[in-house]
């Protein structure tokens, strides 16, 4: 493989790597920035404009970058996730449908008021002995009524119990489905944040590669003027170095999109400028959830994951609805109760045209005797979806323990990858600078240095890789945990 060629494979392995990740099963790397031997982050400055900010988060200041650590980014993207606000209103929703199934067990208590205009009719009376003529039936053509009247379920076969337990289960699922997407909104906004850490060190070391091949250029010029090297040397310095331009340039566009993709996250007005200043090396010590063993982390991601705490209170809230709709084939009975004050009142004779008030109460039970298999085919249709739901929180769990035994894996050789990655910076170094020295001393050809720096440029990519993927290694594994 040409020197070219792998510079090449290098660019677009950071390029690749700067890629935003699906929410929860990730599998692209992005990359990120370090300090002392291995690059570190950096970008051009543009004037930004004042965005939404959460609290507590830095806000673009005028001719400045926008610097915002990575705590700094999640707390912005959690504020600006339109996707988190939706599902918060539907936890809400949720909410209000188990004040709903509570309101059931409390009286009804209603109100009405009616007037009505009767045509004139002519009037009953009828003659008594002893007793003289009576008016049986007046014609009173104006007729008012006022009626307070009140329903209290006594007992509902626990239909109402368990349509609140339902509307409580699917309240609990709605809270988790709302912790899925801040953890998914968390995990995009980590993947981008170190995607834009790793284009701009990318575009960095290969900056750097500039100045060193600029240098040898410039020498090989000079050895060519006094007849010391052939113009093929100097054409060979010429291609590497044009090629390491070319790498840069796609890493300064690939910067350019990760900013615009963490912008959009964050939501933050376009030309806004943002500069990561988490290091990129790993934290220490390291995450308690990686040193655990594999075992206990399983257990920890089957017990906090929200996706399976959410599937298990919505076959939960399908077993209750089941029961309260089998509820309804057996006995209901209620309460009423009723206040009349009206104007004649129909239930005093004889009827006069004056305000009488009555009342009433009464209990009904009803039974629901047949009803052609509408309820067994109601209930048998609701435990059948839980059904469905529980095979689906069986694959879920599946998952969920070969998805922590692949992100511990990753990690592991992930920091395997950037402790090697490291050791071949060191040593690709101390080769450029015995190289240096040997090509001054004429012992070694243009060629050879040229290798040299070629080997050098690509090991700062690769170590930045390497320390990225551990990054997002970390990321991947505490979102596969729950954590």
């Amino acid at each position: 493989m040409t020197r070219t060629s792998i510079l090449i494979l290098a660019v677009c392995a950071s390029g690749v790597a700067a890629a935003p990740l699906p929410a929860v099963a990730a599998t692209a790397v992005p990359g990120v920035a370090d300090s002392g031997a291995s690059p570190v982050a950096g970008g051009s400055a543009v004037s930004p404009h004042g965005g939404p900010a959460a609290v507590g988060a830095p806000s673009p200041a005028s001719g400045g970058p926008l610097r915002l650590t990575l705590a700094e980014a999640l707390s912005r993207a959690r504020e600006a996730s339109a996707h988190l606000a939706e599902l918060r209103s539907l936890a809400a929703a949720a909410g209000a449908g188990l004040t709903g199934a509570r309101a059931e067990r409390l009286p009804k208590i209603d109100a009405s008021a009616s007037y009505t205009r009767q045509s004139d009719v002519p009037e009953l009376r009828l003659t008594l002995p002893g007793l003289g003529t009576e008016t049986v039936f007046p014609n009173i053509p104006d007729n008012y009524r006022g009626h307070l009247g009140l329903e209290l379920p006594l007992y509902t076969s626990g239909r109402i119990a368990n349509a609140v337990t339902a509307s409580a289960r699917q309240l609990t699922a709605s809270n988790q489905d709302v912790q899925q997407g801040r953890a998914d909104v968390e995990q995009e906004t980590a993947t981008a944040y170190w995607g834009l850490v790793t284009a701009r060190d990318s575009e960095r070391v290969l900056a750097e590669s500039l100045v060193g091949y600029d240098a040898h250029l410039k020498e090989s010029r000079d050895r060519r003027d006094v007849g010391m090297a052939a113009s093929n040397e100097v054409l060979a310095v010429q291609v590497q170095r044009e090629q390491a331009e070319l790498a840069r340039l796609q890493a300064a566009s690939s910067a350019a999109v990760a900013n615009a993709n963490l912008l959009r996250l964050l939501d933050l007005p376009p030309g806004t400028s943002i500069e990561p200043v988490e290091p990129l090396a790993e934290p220490a010590p390291s995450p308690p959830s990686a040193a655990e063993p594999p075992e206990a982390l399983v257990a920890a991601a089957e017990a906090a994951r929200p996706e399976i705490v959410a599937l298990r209170s919505r076959v939960a809230a399908g077993r209750a609805n089941a029961a309260a709709t089998r509820a309804g084939r057996w006995p209901q009975a209620n309460l009423s109760a009723g206040y009349d004050y009206a104007n004649p009142n129909p239930r005093i004779l004889p009827l006069e045209p004056r305000w009488k008030s009555s009342w009433s109460v009464g209990a009904v039970v009803s039974l629901s005797l047949f009803d052609g298999g509408r309820t067994a085919a109601a209930a048998a249709q609701i435990d059948a979806q839980a059904d469905a739901l529980g095979h689906r929180l069986e694959d879920l769990e599946g998952r969920v323990r070969l998805e922590v035994t692949q992100r511990l894996l990753e990690l592991a050789t992930a920091r395997q990858a950037a402790a090697v990655a490291g050791a071949n910076l060191d040593s690709a170094h101390e080769n450029v600078r015995v190289a240096h020295d040997r090509y001054h001393e004429g012992v070694i050809p243009s060629s050879e240095l040229l290798d040299a720096e070629t080997a050098l440029l690509r090991a700062g990519l690769d170590r930045t890789n390497a320390l990225a993927q551990v990054r997002v290694a970390l990321a991947n594994l505490g979102r596969a945990v729950g954590r």
